[in-house]
């Protein structure tokens, strides 16, 4: 799934793989992983997507690049996990990442979904 994010993953091809049933995979998945294969997959998706926005791709491009056949569908899951419009992201300025180590920048980057990222922060000790 990392590897072929922009493929057109199907679930029963990736439980084959994995030699087992789509439901059993499904629930190793989320236990694994925290979340669905299907939310994971776009996970990827919309991280790879804000990449190539920082790098200053279009929006179009973009969409079509990481898997996506709709500009809608892009445009609102990207608006959803990040807050934010593909168009508004690219337009900021991703200078600051620069100074910051690849290792902490990818974790600070990967898109989470509002509300998780929500609910980490008023958990976290830094937050009380």
């Amino acid at each position: 799934m990392d590897r072929d994010y922009a493929q057109p993953l199907d679930l029963a091809d990736l439980a084959d793989t994995a030699l087992m049933s789509s439901a059993h995979f499904s629930r190793r998945f989320l236990a694994t992983y925290g979340e669905t294969p299907y939310c994971y997959l776009m996970t990827r998706r919309i991280e790879r997507a804000k990449a190539l926005l920082r790098l200053g791709e279009s929006v179009t491009d973009t969409c079509f690049a990481v898997g996506y056949a709709s500009l809608g569908s892009f445009s609102s899951r990207f608006t959803e996990v990040v807050g934010v419009t593909p168009s508004q992201y690219r337009g900021h300025d991703h200078h600051v990442l620069e100074a910051i180590p690849p290792c902490v920048s990818k974790y600070i980057m990967r898109p989470r979904r509002r509300a998780e990222a929500s609910s980490r922060s008023t958990s976290s000790p830094a937050a009380q």
